[in-house]
């Protein structure tokens, strides 16, 4: 059986299982959920992005807006 076949028939099963079996299943996966959903850095990248936040809220360091970023990217490739 391919992963493809068992995700979709999880996926069936889950959508009518009843609540206990839900709990249960989750239970069994908890792990792996909340580890897919936390963000993981080193303690060097945590002080990197805690110094650069407080360069920005300073003022003392250059922010961009998405756009402005896009369009400086954009710039960058033409040449």
């Amino acid at each position: 059986m391919t992963t493809l076949t068992m995700r979709q028939k999880l996926m069936s099963y889950l959508a009518d299982a009843e609540d206990n079996k839900v709990k249960a299943i989750y239970t069994l996966l908890e792990r792996d959920i909340d580890e897919e959903d936390a963000v993981l850095l080193s303690e060097e990248q945590f002080d990197i992005l805690e110094h650069e936040q407080e360069l920005h809220l300073t003022g003392k360091s250059k922010s961009y807006t998405r756009d402005e970023a896009m369009q400086i990217i954009r710039r960058q490739r033409e040449l």
